[in-house]
């Protein structure tokens, strides 16, 4: 029997386990209950398919969508493994062809949806699977939807504790992307999980960068959108609220010349279907969708996500926005803040109504409020987006991440500390009983009935506050929720309380900084040297060419065949033996067989069609603007002073002396990098794989940032090549 390791290299190609991927895969071996809470593309599905690899029997996953189940099997079955999926979209012929597969013990993982598992026959089916081959284990994809509480509840979803009573013996493992502690305990509860192992991996997707556009008018608008796609090349979503939005918005892009296809509930479901995989086929550039379309898809290579319509709550949003860079790769997330949106959004709440009776869903609708406050407060917030985005997960990060528009142009800091005194105070004085809205009033005087009828204007904090404007209050609120100076319910009412920073700034042990809105600077980066292509891109070029038709052939998408972080390495590594190609990360068994032919008469090509590419000069391959960068840090100049000298995001600095070393340059990074930190970095390179700058990144705990991790895999490449 293969190990959990030779089984990983084997079927996926992979020399070393995800950080918690190999604990995960224990505990299912001993068959015990997990939850398992990791951000879109930090390696799930592999926690519950190795182990039904390794396990006797049949291993159950539950899955939303038909598309993602497609999808998930197609994938396994290029890697060698027996999965399959029972749904309505087969004919008669081709389900008993695959019940016939199950039966025999030939499947590995049956993949079916919430909606049909419960249907009298089908559990007859699984009882006999149970009988003759055994079950292995449950696997609940997308378990979030168990909860009334997430974001995309599903009732259906919630007899799947039938499963346990049915099934005692088999032990279950559900897993989400995202989940706040409410709904972790509501995903326990309902699934009734055994003392099971529990991974919650950080929420942070560093690769990612976030900004918040103000809208500006429908044409004004939707020049930025223009602009911000063709700032972002690549494959792309568009979030639109309405259909008709979204019918709108793929219209015009398509008289622009850009190859944008719509995706909402209206349209019948072969031509989403068909949609859907013209886009993750590479076909069509952009998917112009509402949230009906996403959860599940696993195109890895979508380099930006706009919502070009305000998102309903901020789990909703971390997850429709995640979609982008699954494959660690740099990518772009842009939110469009409309004030008409939200006042769409509260009129829709207010219609929520039971279907049955008529009555208004009083409860529904003031968490729904909640949470489009909490959503507003994140596009007007003047804090690092990320430390927001983790808070409201209960990760704690220390801002400035340097990826989002508040931290790439930050605002000027003034110290507020009095009005936060006095913020505090009159929360203090009204018991902690109340909103945001509530507390502005009192402290800017309002003459309001409910004011007078809990007697707070005879309160010493009453009309202290008339100096600030109501939403100037609103910023000085939100900075310190943001900032965990003050906390908030969760149960749809958002009363404040005070917590212990709180009770530190009114006795005058802390100081408040919070920041003032400004003109949003220009970045004057070198986006537009990106014509200048060195080798390793030009192949890298012909190489998503060869994979594309490889693809279409076998009706596949193509990062199934290999995904972008493989083609890359195979690029600048340019295998021409099997032995090396085998060494890809990414290059299982089934795929050495299948592919490397091909793909090593491709580089075989191109390296005779350019002899002298390895040999081409620096100068040549590099532009300008990398070189003025790197003639500057000769001189002795640290990463600042050119970022401030060029008027350069100081990422973008970091890269061109990653670029330049990969050309061969020496440069003498000990300046800015120690070569203990160096050596730090090396041996997590060496230890987890150098195709994943975000696998080194975890294993290093945070210790590093992306941008020195980069400048050191960059030096540890060339090593290697000498």
């Amino acid at each position: 029997m293969l190990s959990p390791q030779q089984a990983l290299k084997q079927y996926f190609g992979y020399d070393s386990f995800r950080v918690g991927q190999d604990q995960i895969v224990e505990a299912a071996l001993a068959n015990r209950d997990a939850l398992i809470i990791m951000p879109t593309g930090g390696g799930k599905s592999l926690c519950f398919q190795l182990p039904a690899l390794l396990k006797s029997g049949l291993t159950l996953v539950i899955s939303p969508l038909i598309a993602l189940m497609q999808d998930q099997v197609a994938a396994l079955e290029l890697n060698g493994i027996g999965a399959t999926f029972l749904n309505s979209s087969l004919s008669e012929v081709e389900r008993q062809e695959r019940i016939d597969r199950i039966l025999a013990g030939t499947i590995k993982l049956l993949y079916v949806a919430p909606e049909s598992l419960f249907n009298p026959n089908f559990l007859t089916f699984l009882d006999r699977v149970n009988a003759q081959i055994g079950i292995s284990g449950v696997a609940v994809d997308e378990a979030h939807c168990v909860s009334e509480w997430g974001h995309d509840f599903r009732p259906d979803y919630r007899q799947l504790k039938q499963l346990r009573s049915r099934y005692p013996q088999v032990s279950i493992m559900a897993l989400t992307a995202t989940a706040t502690e409410r709904v972790r305990q509501d995903i326990l509860t309902q699934l009734e999980l055994r003392q099971p192992m529990i991974h919650i991996a950080s929420f942070n997707r560093p690769n990612l960068y976030y900004e918040v556009i103000a809208k500006q008018g429908k044409q004004q608008s939707y020049a930025e959108l223009l602009r911000q796609i063709q700032r972002n090349p690549g494959a792309g979503i568009i979030y639109c609220f309405s259909r008709k939005s979204v019918e709108l918005i793929a219209e015009s892009l398509q008289k622009d010349g850009i190859i944008a296809i719509p995706y909402h509930g209206g349209m019948n479901s072969k031509e989403r279907e068909a949609n859907q995989n013209r886009w993750i086929r590479d076909d069509a550039r952009i998917m112009v969708a509402t949230i009906a379309f996403g959860m599940g898809i696993n195109k890895p290579d979508v380099r930006f996500v706009i919502h070009y319509d305000l998102p309903r709550n901020i789990e909703g949003y971390y997850q429709e926005s995640g979609r982008a860079g699954r494959d660690d790769e740099p990518s772009h997330c842009a939110l469009f803040l409309g004030y008409q949106d939200i006042e769409r959004l509260k009129y829709l709440i207010e219609q929520k109504v039971d279907p049955q009776t008529g009555d208004r869903l009083e409860e529904e609708q003031r968490i729904a409020h909640q949470q489009l406050r909490q959503v507003v407060d994140y596009a007007e917030g003047t804090e690092c987006r990320r430390t927001i985005q983790l808070r409201y997960f209960g990760e704690t990060f220390t801002g400035n991440c340097g990826n989002c528009d508040n931290c790439r142009n930050p605002k000027p800091l003034q110290d507020w500390t009095v009005e936060a005194q006095k913020f505090l105070s009159c929360i203090a004085r009204t018991n902690e009983r109340f909103g945001m809205a509530y507390i502005i009033d009192v402290l800017r005087g309002a003459k309001k009935e409910k004011i007078q009828q809990y007697g707070h204007e005879k309160l010493s904090t009453y009309g202290i506050g008339k100096d600030k404007t109501a939403d100037e209050w609103k910023i000085l609120g939100r900075s310190m929720l943001h900032q965990g100076l003050l906390a908030q319910t969760t149960d749809g009412y958002g009363q404040l309380k005070l917590n212990d920073l709180s009770w530190e700034i009114l006795r005058s042990k802390r100081v408040v900084n919070i920041a003032v809105p400004t003109k949003v600077q220009v970045d004057r980066s070198d986006s537009q040297d990106n014509s200048r292509r060195d080798t390793v891109e030009a192949l890298f070029d012909q190489l998503r060419s060869l994979r594309k038709q490889i693809a279409n052939q076998q009706s596949v998408a193509p990062y199934v065949i290999f995904s972008d972080s493989t083609l890359k390495l195979m690029a600048q590594q340019q295998p021409v033996t099997l032995e090396a190609f085998r060494q890809l990360s990414g290059v299982g068994d089934r795929k050495l067989t299948q592919y490397s032919e091909q793909f090593i008469a491709a580089i075989q090509s191109y390296q005779q069609d350019h002899p002298d590419s390895s040999k081409k000069s620096s100068s040549q391959n590099q532009s300008k603007t990398q070189l003025q960068t790197l003639e500057l840090f000769e001189q002795g100049l640290n990463i600042s002073e050119i970022a401030q000298q060029r008027e350069l995001k100081p990422s973008t600095v970091w890269s061109h002396l990653a670029q330049s070393i990969e050309l061969g340059h020496q440069l003498e990074i000990t300046r800015i990098i120690s070569p203990e930190h160096q050596e730090e970095i090396i041996k997590a390179i060496e230890t987890v794989g150098a195709e994943s700058l975000r696998n080194v990144f975890d294993h290093l705990q945070e210790r590093h940032d992306y941008d020195r991790i980069r400048l050191v895999k960059a030096l540890w490449f060339r090593s290697k090549q000498s």
